[in-house]
């Protein structure tokens, strides 16, 4: 399988994080995002273009907390920059440009080459750095080529670069999932009726088309991206206008996603549940039964629709 391009790696240095928090805003106005949540990044641009030192100085001595304690930088752009700081990447970015590549991501870890990230990626369905953590842990996954020694270095990599992000922040929130469901159904209605914007994906598009719709919602302080899964997975099974993949971030709060999909088995078969949690979706389906497929969906704060 051909691997994609690689995408640009950040620089640390201060102009070059403002400029990515800029690129940032500029995607989500151009996507359709709320203009409080574009003005943030816009705004946190500014500040670091005013800081008198270099915002890696600041980070290698005081972590997260030092990060967090600026103005105009709150928990969910501090973790961004202290992804760029550790990395050289930011995987939201990457998503609203069409790059985000989890096998170019896995190679940014010291002993993975090319040929097991992308086993990772493809026959694994592995996601992001946090999926890798938890499919390594002792009574996780059995991989093919990963013996014990090297998995135990990919693993005490992940705990350094996740932890000096995680370290002074909460844990990660999920909205209820009601609101997930709600979610769901407005994108796809969306999607059907071709109102939303839509971006390349880098990934299993060698044609670069423009195909993939991208929908940003917000109610309350939640902030919502969702985009049909373009897993390999997802390819291989023929779920790409099914499984329906939603990054969210409460203010104050570090990003998550889940996936939602249509059950095709038991007491749920044909209903849309989220993945992890069906046990929850089977007792919310019994004591408020979903609306009629092809129902209004509710209202949101704000949507992306043109």
């Amino acid at each position: 399988m051909k691997m994609d391009a690689e995408p640009t790696v950040i620089g640390t240095r201060n102009a070059s994080l403002a400029a990515r928090l800029q690129e940032f805003a500029g995607l989500l106005e151009d996507q359709g995002a709320d203009r409080f949540r574009v003005r943030a990044y816009q705004e946190a641009a500014a500040q670091i273009l005013a800081l008198p030192v270099p915002l890696r100085d600041l980070f290698e001595r005081d972590g997260m907390a030092g990060l967090i304690a600026l103005p105009r930088i709150g928990h969910g752009i501090a973790a961004a920059l202290a992804e760029m700081l550790t990395s050289g990447r930011w995987s939201q970015l990457d998503r609203l440009r069409g790059d985000a590549s989890p096998a170019r991501l896995f190679q940014t870890i010291p002993g993975i080459g090319a040929a097991l990230a992308r086993k990772l990626a493809d026959d694994e369905d592995i996601e992001t750095l946090e999926e890798l953590e938890i499919a390594l842990q002792p009574d996780g996954r059995q991989i093919a080529g990963l013996g014990p020694r090297r998995r135990q270095a990919v693993l005490d990599h992940l705990a350094q670069r996740l932890g000096a992000a995680r370290r002074g922040q909460s844990a990660t929130a999920m909205p209820s999932l009601a609101l997930l469901l709600e979610a769901d159904s407005l994108y796809r209605d969306r999607a059907a009726a071709g109102t939303l914007r839509k971006i390349a994906p880098r990934r299993f598009n060698p044609e670069g088309k423009v195909w993939l719709p991208i929908l940003h919602a917000r109610r309350d302080d939640w902030h919502l991206t969702l985009l049909w899964s373009n897993s390999a997975l997802a390819h291989r099974l023929g779920k790409t206008t099914d499984w329906v993949v939603v990054y969210f971030h409460k203010d104050g709060l570090p990003e998550g996603r889940c996936t939602i999909v249509t059950e095709i088995r038991g007491p749920l078969a044909g209903h849309r549940v989220v993945r992890g949690r069906e046990a929850d979706c089977a007792e919310l389906e019994a004591s408020h039964p979903a609306l009629p497929e092809g129902s209004a969906p509710a209202k949101f704060d704000h949507e992306n629709h043109i």
